[in-house]
């Protein structure tokens, strides 16, 4: 709620117009292109992991991580864009790289699943990635 009260105060103060009738922007996941990841862990340190994804257009810009834990040693991760309705969007490809620090707290190995968007049938795709913890 607080990133949201302050993308909002940054749009007020950048002179966009934020009508009452409704939101002229929305969150969209959008599918990872590359991840970047140590091959091992050391316990207890702060790791860089590095993500690439593509703007489908200008209208896309990165918000933030869809980031969630399903257990010790399990984590989901997606990337989330503002897009910007109802204006006029430069059809672009742009690969843009955003990264995260990882604390590894557990021993054992982590397994991380990267969301790279829907098949055909609405299915969830994950790349799946294993990093071992060393001490």
């Amino acid at each position: 709620m607080k990133k949201l009260l302050a993308l909002l105060t940054l749009f007020a103060l950048l002179g966009c117009d934020i009508s009452d009738d409704g939101d002229n922007f929305h969150f969209e996941f959008v599918p990872i292109d590359a991840v970047e990841l140590p091959e091992s862990f050391t316990l207890n340190e702060s790791h860089k992991i590095r993500l690439s994804f593509t703007r489908p257009n200008d209208c896309y810009l990165f918000y933030d991580f869809s980031y969630s834990g399903n257990s010790d040693l399990e984590r989901t991760v997606a990337i989330v864009n503002t897009v910007f309705d109802d204006q006029d969007c430069a059809e672009i490809t742009q690969a843009q790289e955003v990264s995260f620090n990882f604390v590894a707290l557990y021993r054992g190995t982590y397994t991380f699943k990267f969301w790279q968007g829907q098949d055909e049938n609405g299915e969830d795709n994950f790349l799946i990635v294993e990093v071992p913890v060393e001490e």
